[in-house]
């Protein structure tokens, strides 16, 4: 019955390595982590199995994706992981307690969400975030004075057509927002398949 409910993102399964390598470098090895848009489940099951320190919450808007997370969660025998919690970024609460995780990761949700998610995802970050946490954005971004490449401008058009409220976000863009909310970048990492990790961090 498991196997049914287990669904499988190659993506996930491409970027995990890469993605933990960064993650290893900027969270302690003791950490209470809120994932945002956690999807099939596969990040957090695997990222847990490989540092039994980390606890991890994951959440998503679709409610249809719960029962995937806690499947992968089970699989994986990832005891770190909590039940997973249905959660609307543009919520004005989230359910979760304030200032209480060392990390917040999201990955691959700016660009298929509204724009508006990425204030929400600023504003939510710190509330959520303990007084040293980060927050970790993961994805596809255009950047000033960057050449976009070929395989980011076919994607960030067919994201358009599918929807006009989607689209690869400007990194610029997104750090005004973080700055709104009190969030700086603190690190911008350049990852495989033209994708950018970026961390966020409260302003000093």
């Amino acid at each position: 019955m498991t196997a049914n409910i287990l669904r499988l993102s190659p993506a996930a399964e491409r970027n995990k390595h890469p993605i933990l390598e960064q993650l290893r470098q900027h969270l302690p090895a003791q950490a209470h982590v809120l994932e945002i848009a956690s999807g099939t489940g596969q990040h957090a099951a695997w990222f847990t199995g490989q540092m039994p320190g980390w606890r991890w919450q994951p959440t998503d808007f679709q409610a249809d994706a719960l029962p995937s997370i806690r499947a992968w969660a089970a699989e994986a025998s990832a005891g770190q992981v909590h039940a997973p919690l249905q959660l609307d970024v543009l919520a004005p609460a989230w359910p979760v307690e304030p200032a209480t995780f060392d990390a917040i990761y999201c990955a691959n949700m700016l660009h298929i969400a509204p724009w508006a998610t990425c204030a929400a995802l600023m504003k939510g970050a710190s509330r959520c975030l303990a007084p040293h946490g980060v927050l970790v954005t993961y994805g596809p971004y255009l950047e000033d004075g960057v050449p976009t490449s070929p395989g980011n401008l076919a994607f960030d058009a067919s994201l358009r057509s599918e929807n006009a409220q989607w689209g690869i976000r400007r990194r610029e863009d997104v750090e005004q927002e973080a700055h709104r909310a009190g969030l700086r970048l603190k690190a911008r990492h350049a990852m495989p398949a033209n994708n950018l990790l970026l961390v966020w961090g409260r302003e000093p």
